[in-house]
This record gives C-alpha cells, sequence and structure tokens, in this order.
C-alpha cells in the first residue's frame, strides 16, 4: 500500500516540474504595450434628470378623464367580481369594460383583486337622476366607457325594463 502512495507522490511531483518547464503562451510586443498602458478617464456628459417635488409630500393617485358623455350602460346580476367581492343585487355596484379594467394606471395585470380601480366610485347620470356606485368587476361585452349596473344602482336612474340606457354620463368621485 505503500509503495503505491510513494508512486502517486512521485507521479504528481513529475507532472508538477513537467508544468513549471512549459513555456508560457508567447505575446507579442503589442499585448505588452497595451498592457503597459494606463487608462485614462473620458469624462461622460449625462443629463440630470428633472427634479419633481410633490406638495405636502404626498404621492400622485392616477386619476383617469374627470367626466365621461353619453356612454351606455346596462344591468345584470352580480355575483362574484373580477374585485374578489361577491356582489349581490341590491349593491349599489357597477362594472367597467375589461379595456378600461386592464389598462388601469398602476393594474399590473397580475391579480384583478389588486387592480386600483377596484372600489374606486362614480357618480353615473341619466335624465335627472344621479347614483353612486363602486366599481367591483369588470365587463367582457362593455366598449371602453360603458358601464354595467347591479340591478338596484340601474333603478335608481331608470326602470330596469329598459334594460339599455344609451346616455348616461359619469364622473369618477
Amino acid at each position: 500500500m505503500s509503495l503505491a502512495k510513494a508512486f502517486l507522490l512521485f507521479l504528481s511531483l513529475v507532472v508538477s516540474v513537467s508544468a513549471l518547464a512549459t513555456p508560457h503562451v508567447h505575446r507579442g510586443v503589442h499585448h505588452r504595450a497595451l498592457a503597459g498602458r494606463v487608462a485614462s478617464p473620458v469624462p461622460v456628459d449625462v443629463p440630470a434628470a428633472p427634479i419633481r417635488s410633490r406638495q405636502n409630500g404626498k404621492r400622485c393617485k392616477p386619476r383617469p378623464s374627470s367626466s365621461v358623455v353619453a356612454q351606455p350602460a346596462t344591468t345584470s346580476s352580480p355575483g362574484l367580481g373580477a374585485c374578489g367581492i361577491t356582489n349581490h343585487d341590491t349593491d349599489h355596484i357597477a362594472a367597467v369594460s375589461h379595456l378600461l379594467f386592464d389598462a388601469f394606471p398602476g393594474y399590473n395585470g397580475a391579480n384583478p383583486n389588486q387592480n386600483p380601480i377596484c372600489g374606486r366610485k362614480i357618480t353615473a347620470s341619466y335624465k335627472g337622476k344621479s347614483v353612486t356606485v363602486a366599481i367591483t368587476d369588470r365587463c367582457e361585452g362593455c366598449a371602453l366607457l360603458d358601464l354595467d349596473f347591479s340591478p338596484s344602482a340601474f333603478d335608481q336612474i331608470a326602470d330596469p325594463s329598459i334594460g339599455r340606457l344609451d346616455d348616461v354620463t359619469w364622473t369618477w368621485i
């Protein structure tokens, strides 16, 4: 056993000496000239970002347009909405278009329950009557600024038997 260890020790010594005796890759004069040079710093003009300040140190809240004119509105029976809230016919809620819901400022598209539009309130008006509702769902069949009301919210501004209103105006509150 000790003879095998001695042989391995001798073999590793021979390999080590052989590696030291082998010449390294020859590098030309050009390489030595480049390596010997000290890099000098080069000034780069970087425009400074404008500094914006907020009044009272508060964060800005994204706000969509303040008023929408003459948009269609419909009614449907609510249930579990895209905001993760189970709604009932008696709740004053509405669904916005999937186009508005998915593109709302601050929404990253990952979890609809975390959309900043959820819980936002609007006041909708139709022929002199108005209702305030919370946004709790998205409507796949709605155009960009259409609303889909719960039956009780729809009843506040028009007879539910009408089914569709063509001149509803609404504003964010």
